[in-house]
């Protein structure tokens, strides 16, 4: 069974810092491109970040440009987005996703396989 299990997620003041896994089991993902999506109450789920299989590409949205990093670990089959000078308009629910091939794309129905997601709050 194919899972992706996002952790890190909390709580912190504006201006602060934290550090998003998403750990994937059940087949490797190493030759497949890899996301991070958010989702706020009662907003529809927007693009966060991407990388490709090799991690030689990375796409941000312009939202998060310069404050958000994301990489990769193949031989552990983890994703990360480390998410500096948080902002209260950060707040939201945190998905890793696996695109089906070695693409990565910035459209939520282009990943087949997504985490349960984890809860990022950022308060003023």
């Amino acid at each position: 069974q194919v899972q992706l299990v996002e952790s890190g997620g909390g709580s912190v003041q504006a201006g602060g810092s934290l550090r998003l896994s998403c750990e994937a089991s059940g087949r490797t993902f190493s030759r497949n491109g890899l996301g991070w999506f958010r989702q706020a109450p009662g907003q529809e789920r927007e693009f966060v970040s991407a990388i490709t299989w090799s991690g030689g590409t990375t796409v941000y949205a312009d939202s998060v440009k310069g404050r958000f990093t994301i990489s990769r670990d193949n031989a552990k089959n983890m994703v990360y987005l480390q998410m500096n000078s948080l902002r209260p308009e950060d707040t939201a629910v945190y998905y890793c996703a696996a695109s089906p091939s070695i693409l990565i794309f910035t459209t939520s129905p282009k990943y087949d396989y997504w985490g349960q997601g984890t809860q990022v709050t950022v308060s003023s």
